[in-house]
């Protein structure tokens, strides 16, 4: 499998089943576009799919975990130890995204793509790149082979959970010390300096927040010469899970199938995802604004709406779960209710 080939493999959603379900959205029984982002939706996924009658016939949320070298500085008010404690709890169904999967029937699968510990739980998928990246403070966090290596599996992840029937995947993450990575990706993509899109992450003091913001500014400034493409940013700044998940947006696009971003974190993903190949934007549903300062901005950059602003910071998938309720909303809408016609009510 050629990554590029890969890339280049995704191509605009189909204008013409766009056209049909604005039109047919337009002749039900409201004011035009009254519904606002539910109407969005189901246009959006429907083109995607190529198919003005496709439905979400099975939803899967593909959670990648990883650890990060640069924990060691200090960012997180957690250990590093945490991230294989939660693979644990992911697997034994206890977590929030675990939860709320149940809630709206969206299968969960896990990854180990680069936990520094060994993850031998029942369920979770065993795709460890390496124990952990290096502290980027000191260099790259990963070889672009390592990199690639980690895209691969996620592109390989989101492929197995089409086959077995998903016809939308969301994202989601754990690795202590990754809001740290992505916000040193959204640095380096968006041009933005550190300290106006550095955030708190798991809660940490203003002490370790003026920590991390210098520690994000060292690791860019360190691998200032191996930011020269999105690839070698995301072997440089990233983190194996951040990686994986950018392969499942890449893997979901080039078969047609839409994917829910969750928020942070998956978000920075998602942008590499985008600037390897702008088509795939079309494929992506920003589920939630994270409530890590910073977001909101980012957001603003990248040019989208997130379909949901609950003030939640706490990534694994939830919010990208959450939102899958609102394009399932939207799709109801379009194939249920009654058009003016139908329904014996006068236009305007």
């Amino acid at each position: 499998m050629d990554l590029k080939n890969v890339i280049s493999s995704v191509i605009l959603p189909d204008k013409d089943v766009e056209k049909l379900a604005w039109a047919r959205l337009d002749s039900l029984t409201k004011p035009q576009r009254s519904l606002g982002m539910l109407e969005e939706c189901a246009v959006k996924y429907v083109a995607a799919r190529g198919d003005i009658n496709a439905s979400i016939e099975k939803a899967t949320v593909l959670t990648f975990a990883g650890d990060h070298g640069v924990a060691e500085e200090g960012v997180s008010a957690f250990p590093q130890e945490v991230t294989a404690q939660m693979v644990a709890n992911f697997a034994s169904g206890g977590a929030a995204v675990n939860v709320l999967a149940k809630l709206e029937d969206v299968t969960v699968r896990i990854i180990d793509a680069g936990v520094a510990a060994d993850c031998p739980f029942q369920g979770v998928i065993q795709r460890k790149v390496a124990r952990g990246t290096a502290n980027f403070t000191k260099g790259p966090a990963m070889s672009v082979e390592d990199a690639q290596k980690a895209i691969f599996i996620g592109i390989e992840e989101a492929w197995k959970a089409i086959d077995e029937g998903a016809t939308l995947i969301a994202t989601g993450d754990m690795g202590i010390a990754n809001t740290t990575a992505s916000t040193a990706l959204y640095s380096a993509f968006l041009d933005i300096p550190p300290r106006d899109i550095t955030g708190r992450g798991t809660g940490i003091d203003e002490h370790r927040l003026i920590r991390k913001i210098q520690t994000i500014e060292e690791a860019i400034n360190v691998n200032c010469s191996r930011l020269n493409s999105p690839l070698e940013i995301m072997a440089a700044l990233g983190g194996f899970e951040i990686a994986g998940i950018c392969g499942a947006v890449i893997g979901a696009a080039a078969r047609k199938v839409p994917v829910v971003i969750d928020g942070f974190i998956s978000g920075a993903a998602a942008l590499c995802a985008i600037k390897l190949n702008r088509d795939i934007a079309s494929y992506c549903f920003f589920g939630h604004l994270s409530a890590d300062s910073g977001h909101r901005r980012i957001m603003g950059e990248i040019g989208v709406k997130p379909l949901l602003d609950l003030d939640m910071r706490l990534g694994e998938g939830t919010g990208a779960v959450l939102a899958i309720h609102i394009i399932r909303a939207g799709l109801k809408i379009m194939r249920e209710m009654a058009t003016f016609e139908q329904a014996g009510v006068s236009k305007s």
